[in-house]
């Protein structure tokens, strides 16, 4: 676990978001527990109150399931779903506004495109 940043954004969004990349960067593998909302709380000097709402917007969306008793943990396909989700919001936040630009700079789809390689070459 990393530190959370304090971005304006709320804590418990924070969380979800940190363990997503975990879950994305396979140091939360499929079916591995979760740490408990205590561990998160303590760790990060937070309630636990916000760090169980971070973990439960996880359940919601699927990404995470509980075994009475025993924890949090990871569903099987959460990566994949997970990864389809980053790059449709990848999409809508980036590209999108990208092309948007470009068409306002009168930069055709092929500079554009010429741009992203040359960009991937630093």
């Amino acid at each position: 676990m990393g530190p959370i940043m304090d971005d304006g954004r709320p804590i418990f969004i924070q969380i979800a978001e940190k363990i997503e990349d975990d879950i994305i960067a396979e140091g939360l593998p499929e079916e591995s527990q979760v740490p408990s909302t205590n561990q998160f709380a303590s760790f990060y000097q937070i309630n636990p109150a916000t760090a169980a709402k971070g973990v439960n917007l996880l359940v919601d969306q699927g990404i995470l399931y509980k075994k009475r008793g025993i924890g949090m943990f990871v569903a099987t396909g959460a990566r994949e779903t997970l990864i389809e989700k980053r790059k449709e919001q990848f999409y809508e936040q980036y590209v999108i506004t990208m092309v948007q630009e470009a068409k306002k700079l009168g930069i055709t789809i092929d500079q554009l495109t010429d741009m992203v390689r040359r960009g991937d070459e630093t």
